[in-house]
């Protein structure tokens, strides 16, 4: 496995930027704008069966801009780290993938989701982004267990967190609207001891 680095822009320095090999992790900007949206666009029959309806404003710049600040705000109140994956090679935009519903106290807990633009997936894309993402969970978010809730049926999913030592739990009974339906989900979670390279992010 390549190895995963995360370090601090000088400029911001409390914004991550999570690089790999061949990927990198960072919290949205307004110049993302227009590579966002083509790739989610053209993406729409792809993602709609997996995510909850989008709203008739969805797709658009003020849309967008209002989901930047909000990704800034929830960062900083450390709620949550929304990112977008983009393969370094030449910044296009690949996906995203958000570290959310960040609990602390006796939990110390996160929840990941993540989607993926059609004509980038199965090409192992989204595997490296949690490969990049699980070892900031665990050293820069010092969190100690990750959730992950998939549909039955998006199998591609499953295998997914399986290869990237996601333990499945159970299900979960409508919960959550998906695609204007509550549809049932199957909890899976990490802990730093899982996975094939659970031994590398053990202090």
């Amino acid at each position: 496995m390549a190895k995963s680095v995360f370090r601090f822009l000088s400029r911001q320095p409390d914004t991550p930027e999570l690089y790999g090999e061949n990927h990198l992790l960072r919290l949205p900007r307004h110049s993302d704008y227009r590579q966002w949206y083509k790739l989610r666009s053209e993406s729409r029959a792809f993602l709609q069966p997996w995510e909850p309806v989008w709203r008739p404003d969805e797709l658009t710049e003020a849309s967008f801009r209002a989901r930047v600040i909000r990704s800034g705000q929830e960062y900083a109140s450390g709620l949550a780290v929304p990112l977008l994956l983009f393969r370094r090679e030449d910044d296009v935009l690949l996906g995203g993938l958000t570290i959310g519903y960040i609990r602390r106290g006796a939990a110390q807990s996160c929840m990941i989701g993540y989607w993926m633009g059609e004509k980038h997936a199965r090409q192992g894309h989204m595997l490296a982004a949690l490969k990049l993402a699980i070892p900031y969970i665990y050293g820069g978010l010092q969190l100690h267990r990750i959730e992950a809730a998939c549909i039955p049926e998006n199998w591609k999913s499953v295998r997914l967190l399986e290869k990237a030592g996601f333990e499945r739990e159970g299900l979960l009974r409508k919960y959550l609207k998906i695609n204007g339906e509550w549809r049932d989900h199957l909890m899976f979670s990490r802990l730093p001891e899982d996975g094939e390279f659970g031994k590398m992010l053990k202090p």
